[in-house]
């Protein structure tokens, strides 16, 4: 789908973001395994999110999906049902991730695969760890999707130590951890989203966390949960971008996660000179949830890196588009996890950086944009990627003139209502 972007004014108003994908993901899977009923409301919308529902009721879990509010009839620890197909997770690396440390500890073997995009990512990080607790997974060409997953009842305890930081990997050796017969053990040494062991603890497991170690008790006994899923950081990020570069803008966004592992986002924002306020914050289902509210403002740059970076991983593509407009620019480097995304993040960005004007220089770890950059209007390109979509619509909206979007249905991985909220925000 081609979609034509034209430039606007500022944007204003106050606008409600769907829930987030990454929490959405987690209380999916743990309600399925939990006993009894959970009612998860407002969960993402997002395609990847739809492929973890989908991956469930193929393994057994009655789920019923109500606008954005869905209840998972939870059949407890042990009772998932052997999947008569190859499970699909479409584009989504959280679903392919995450369930795997499910399906390494059932009495049964499965396979999961995606889509194109998925199917080139690698899988060695969930591979290694799950064949050290004794399930066998078997890869295309040693390390890609689809897998085999030879599952074991008999799943060990672990004692890990993450090689990266990666909250998806620490989520897989968790959720394996919670069959197995004692400790299981994730040690951090740069801190990740937390959301999994939150979502953990408020499903009832014992689950303890000190110094960047995570300690959790298996055979974990499940109970199924009312939850909210706040709304999404990362997608509040294209919302902010756009009001920080778009002079008058003011935006009001609500019921937004504020999770401080996530909050490096507003942190560096704020650091560049951005003009970001948190309003209302409330603890909900042990997340923190708030008002974000943000105008337009003259940003300073900076430079993303090391923990920084690790933190940013997904902001990164419209914090490029912030640091072409602001004063200093951006440089971003630590960043080589950006090539095995759902595109390579890193030369998709560049690309449609250079066709709009913008100079940046290409790292293998990164990228330098200088600031003060004039945006032109441009044929951009997805490539498939949902962040990449959305940061260069926003993009688009400092342009001087219409922009063309190729393969614009991207952004409904993550958010499909974005097209319509920005069109909510713009004022032209």
């Amino acid at each position: 789908m081609q979609k034509t972007i034209s430039p606007a004014r500022c944007v204003q108003g106050s606008l409600l973001l769907p829930g987030d994908k990454s929490i959405s993901h987690r209380y999916a899977i743990l309600a399925s395994i939990a006993e009894g009923d959970s009612r998860l409301h407002n969960f993402s919308t997002g395609a990847d999110c739809q492929s973890t529902l989908n991956a469930m009721r193929a393994l057994g879990v009655e789920i019923e999906k109500e606008n954005n509010d869905v209840t998972v009839r939870g059949r407890g620890l042990d009772s998932l049902r052997e999947p008569s197909a190859m499970l699909d997770a479409g584009n989504s690396g959280s679903t392919i991730r995450m369930l795997s440390g499910i399906l390494a500890a059932q009495p049964f073997n499965s396979e999961i695969g995606g889509d194109e995009s998925l199917s080139r990512r690698p899988m060695g990080r969930i591979m290694e760890p799950l064949a050290t607790m004794g399930a066998r997974v078997e890869a295309r060409d040693g390390r890609y999707p689809p897998l085999t997953i030879h599952g074991t009842p008999n799943i060990q305890p672990l004692d890990y130590t993450l090689p990266v930081p990666s909250a998806q990997v620490k989520t897989c050796v968790l959720f394996a951890g919670c069959y197995a017969h004692g400790e299981t053990i994730v040690r951090e040494a740069i801190r990740s989203r937390d959301h999994s062991e939150i979502a953990l603890r408020e499903f009832g497991a014992d689950i303890s966390v000190s110094r960047r170690v995570i300690r959790l008790q298996g055979r974990a006994k499940l109970t199924g949960r009312e939850m909210f899923v706040p709304s999404d950081l990362s997608s509040a990020a294209f919302f902010l971008v756009a009001a920080l570069i778009l002079p008058g803008s003011e935006l009001q966004l609500r019921g937004v996660g504020l999770n401080p592992t996530r909050s490096t986002l507003l942190d560096f924002l704020v650091s560049t000179g951005a003009d970001i306020r948190i309003l209302k914050v409330e603890e909900v289902n042990g997340e923190l949830v708030g008002e974000i509210a943000v105008r337009h403002s003259i940003v300073q740059g900076g430079v993303i890196d090391e923990e920084t970076t690790a933190a940013l991983i997904d902001e990164i593509p419209v914090l490029a588009v912030l640091g072409a407009r602001s004063e200093n620019g951006i440089t971003i480097r630590d960043a080589g996890e950006l090539r095995i995304k759902e595109t390579d993040r890193i030369e998709t960005v560049v690309e449609n950086f250079r066709r709009m004007g913008v100079h940046v220089d290409e790292f293998e770890d990164g990228m330098h944009i200088p600031g003060k950059q004039t945006f032109r209007p441009a044929a951009f390109d997805s490539f498939g990627d949902h962040r990449i979509a959305m940061a260069f619509a926003v993009a688009a909206l400092a342009a001087g003139g219409e922009s063309q979007l190729d393969n614009a249905e991207a952004a409904s991985v993550s958010f499909p209502e974005f097209y319509g909220l920005l069109d909510e925000a713009r004022m032209s």
